[in-house]
């Protein structure tokens, strides 16, 4: 138990994460029918995005906070725990279970689920603000910016070939370098130079905002200011890789937990989802990752509820001999639902 634990508590899967992928894998795992705890820190990239985008079904002002509060909800009303705590390491034990350590309690599991997310790294201030005209995810936010003028942050290979996509949306597009000096190949210089692309080499100096909080313009130290409605920082990512790292799950180069098309790491029973996994770092994508993770959880730890051949009883799933439902689990599914006419 960790030094600060007061208590240990049991059960089939734990989730480490409580973002758009650890809640659904949490949902899918406790209906059906396993014992579940999301573990959560709170905040995370999900929580500071203002509107919801991209997701049928969810109005656009939707706050990401609303978003995770009703799932959350959800969840609970399930009979899932939902767990505020912070986990500080999570170990293999010698009976092949799973213990995880927070800063109030250890949790034992049968499989566990690692959906710590990613950090986008943040450029050094002056920043228009996050959400106001300071944006990390081309997929989500482009399509606010179609026909303004629109920067993009960064040196690198990748700060390049997002301006050329931000093309599509948008005939004005800077790209600025705030005095570093690019990495990007000669192949690429090429390609910026065939593209209405103003690459903008000094630093920025200051911030002009509207009246309702969105960028206006940035100042930059040669004395010159550039109107903007917004743009994109493209400064990399910091994967949430540690505990996988301390479980031994494979990493692959970016710092991504390697998994496959279901979740499934180099550990047996060690399941990764969400933004700490490689792929498109979108909130639908996150809920399909968590759904079959969820499924092959279940697979994984009861593929029958009972046994194929002559089974003892065939009236209950409370039967000691039978792998089934947990009775709270039980319980709860029945109060969910009327069956009365």
């Amino acid at each position: 138990m960790s030094e600060n634990a007061t208590d240990r508590r049991e059960y089939d899967v734990v989730v480490i994460g409580g973002g758009p992928a650890g809640l659904t894998a949490g949902l899918y795992t406790t209906r059906l029918g396993h014992a579940t705890a999301v573990v959560e820190r709170g905040g995370g990239r999900a929580a500071m995005m203002r509107d919801v985008h991209n997701l049928v079904g969810v109005p656009a002002e939707t706050s990401g906070n609303e978003f995770l509060a009703t799932g959350r909800e959800q969840l609970e009303s399930y009979g899932c725990d939902v767990v505020r705590d912070f986990v500080s390491s999570a170990v293999e034990t010698d009976d092949g279970r799973f213990r995880v350590c927070g800063n109030d309690a250890d949790y034992l599991a049968d499989c566990l689920v690692v959906a710590t997310g990613f950090d986008d790294v943040r450029p050094a201030p002056p920043l228009p603000r996050t959400g106001r005209g300071l944006h990390y995810c081309l997929h989500c936010d482009a399509y606010m910016f179609v026909d303004e003028p629109v920067y993009v942050m960064g040196a690198s290979e990748s700060a390049a070939h997002v301006a050329a996509i931000m093309l599509n949306f948008t005939g004005d597009v800077d790209l600025l370098t705030r005095g570093e000096d690019p990495d990007w190949s000669d192949e690429t210089a090429a390609m910026l130079e065939r593209h209405p692309i103003d690459v903008v080499t000094p630093e920025i100096t200051g911030v002009r905002n509207g009246d309702d909080g969105w960028l206006e313009a940035l100042e930059f130290d040669d004395g010159t200011i550039r109107e903007y409605r917004g743009g994109f920082a493209m400064y990399g990512s910091n994967y949430h890789n540690e505990l996988a790292a301390e479980l031994g799950c494979e990493r692959n180069d970016d710092g991504t937990v390697a998994v496959d098309d279901h979740g499934r790491t180099s550990v047996d029973g060690v399941f990764a989802v969400g933004d700490v996994t490689p792929g498109h770092n979108q909130v639908p994508v996150a809920l399909g990752e968590g759904a079959k993770a969820g499924i092959a959880i279940h697979w994984a730890l009861r593929e029958f509820p009972r046994e194929v051949e002559e089974p003892e009883t065939a009236e209950t799933v409370r039967d000691e001999e039978v792998p089934g439902i947990p009775d709270e689990l039980l319980e709860q599914a029945i109060a969910t639902h009327t069956y009365d006419d």
